[in-house]
């Protein structure tokens, strides 16, 4: 019978077998003790030093075997049956008494993300200028559907914004109890997919200066910028979840009257150059680039002249994640 040598053992199973060795040991000697003593328990003659080495040890193991099996290549599967659900809420007008202006432009955005989308194999769903209880409603319903033959899901809002909160047509809505609702506890089908959130919204009360020499303004622009009002948090979601905002926390989001906001223009163009190639959260960083280069041309508010913006997102996902085109059989 062959004998393993002690060299061969690694030292979190040495530490094993040593302490496994020294409690038959006293084991041993408690047996051999008078009679009389029986009912008696033997203390481990184990110190807590050499527990807490083993344990120590055994847990170092265990993590280098846990990150030697990642993959930092690996990938979401998207090749499930269908892309997924794409719902767009689309908010131009609202409610005079909440003294939030027309979103004039927004109409643009929601045209130009229906025709990326349906590209990339997106079911498409717009709703327009929806009452906070009219959004609850779709959204509660695309919450309890079966998403387990998608890829993933995204919703968009083309709203302003203030905090945590995005508006509809008469108020404004929790966007963590949004959220919520595609948790996997909540969505059991969507659970280890993909959900994307893209916030096009005001998310301050500042602009962004600009670093270049003031002659260096996009001075092609013909039509007006504006901004979407109020201000907006990021926010944690959960995993899986990547959560995209026009704008960093506490500036303007700029909006063109006839062409759209510069965020959704400028991912919508990169969607059409990348969306089936490039790894997303690679392309929101070419967009975050793009729309950075931008600045204010055009505007009613001579302070914004030569302002810049820059998007950012806040990103969950687990896995890296494509919009490959899909198989015609499927």
């Amino acid at each position: 019978m062959s004998v393993t040598p002690w060299s061969d053992f690694d030292e979190a199973t040495l530490c094993f077998i040593t302490e496994s060795v020294v409690k038959s040991v006293a084991m041993s000697d408690v047996i051999g003790k008078d009679s009389r003593q029986t009912g008696r328990v033997a203390m481990d003659s184990t110190t807590l030093a050499d527990s807490a080495a083993c344990t120590k040890n055994v847990t170092e193991t265990d993590s280098a075997l846990r990150i030697s099996s990642l993959d930092p290549a690996e990938e979401y599967k998207m090749n499930s049956k269908r892309r997924g659900l794409a719902i767009i809420f689309n908010q131009e007008h609202f409610y005079w008494r909440l003294g939030m202006s027309v979103r004039y432009g927004t109409n643009s955005d929601r045209l130009n993300l229906e025709k990326r989308l349906k590209a990339l194999n997106f079911e498409v769903k717009v709703y327009e200028n929806y009452k906070q209880m009219e959004i609850w409603d779709v959204l509660s319903e695309a919450a309890q559907s079966s998403h387990s033959d998608a890829d993933c899901f995204m919703l968009i809002f083309l709203s302003h914004g203030e905090q945590d909160q995005i508006y509809a047509y008469d108020g404004k809505i929790s966007i963590q109890d949004i959220t919520a609702l595609f948790k996997g506890d909540k969505c059991p089908s969507l659970a280890g997919k993909p959900k994307i959130f893209i916030l096009q919204a005001c998310r301050g009360d500042k602009h962004d200066n600009p670093v270049k020499p003031s002659d260096d303004v996009d001075s092609e622009m013909i039509n007006e910028v504006v901004v979407d009002a109020s201000a907006m948090h990021t926010l944690p979601a959960g995993a899986d979840f990547i959560m995209c905002y026009s704008v960093a926390e506490g500036y303007y989001s700029h909006r063109e009257t006839i062409n759209g906001s510069w965020y959704i223009q400028d991912l919508c163009e990169l969607l059409r150059h990348y969306g089936d190639s490039l790894e997303f959260t690679e392309l929101l960083t070419l967009v975050n680039r793009k729309v950075s280069i931008r600045s204010v041309g055009n505007s009613n508010d001579r302070n914004a002249i030569g302002k810049k913006q820059v998007p950012c997102f806040a990103s969950m996902l687990t896995k890296k994640l494509y919009f490959r085109p899909k198989s015609a059989d499927k």
